[in-house]
């Protein structure tokens, strides 16, 4: 009997961490849209001279979002210990809703916590590196991977080493990243 109690206050214990998370993401303050101001934090260079997808991170205590010239770094910005922890609110966007790849959108933002990553396809970002693209949708995603290559995961997932590695992308010096998937291959992750 002493054991079931145990796994109950474990099991408590665990939906409490969980429904945190969650509820940081429901509570964050909403995207700013994309303007032609909108400066790379890594890069210091416009975002609507880039293709792909683009990030901004809104922090406590600044209204102003650091803006990002690709998802990935928008990511790396979140795994560097030298950057900022009080975030509020990750978001990328959304190129199941982009009018096209040269134009991923002023305002169709999604949370990157609750987005959809293709890493490894054949497409290139911001800076002309290796992109986390994301989708708010899943089907959108796999199809994505099914036409550009890659796998599909949540942000969690994505390997820290391909994020900070030394391909083009945020982070100077990093691990170089591991060769891309096979064409089409889709590993899906559910469940986050």
């Amino acid at each position: 009997m002493p054991r079931i109690i145990v796994l109950l206050v474990l099991l408590s214990l665990l939906a409490v961490g969980c429904d945190d998370k969650d509820d940081a993401v429901a509570k964050a303050p909403p995207p700013v849209a994309l303007t032609q101001d909108a400066m790379g934090h890594f890069c210091g260079m416009a975002l609507v001279e880039h293709p792909g997808p683009k990030g901004q991170i809104l922090l406590r205590g600044d209204s102003r979002p650091v803006w990002f010239t690709s998802a990935r770094d928008t990511v790396a910005f979140t795994l560097l210990d030298e950057e900022a922890k009080a975030i509020r609110a990750i978001y990328v966007s959304d190129m199941g809703k982009a009018p096209a790849w040269d134009d991923p959108g002023a305002t169709n933002w999604v949370e990157a916590r609750r987005a959809w990553f293709v890493f490894g396809s054949d497409r290139r970002g911001g800076m002309g590196a290796e992109e986390a693209v994301p989708f708010s949708d899943h089907a959108a995603a796999d199809r994505f991977a099914v036409e550009h290559g890659g796998q599909v995961v949540r942000m969690s997932e994505l390997p820290r080493d391909w994020v900070l590695g030394d391909v083009g992308g945020a982070a100077e010096g990093a691990n170089p990243a591991p060769p891309a998937p096979k064409q089409g291959h889709v590993i899906q992750q559910h469940g986050h």
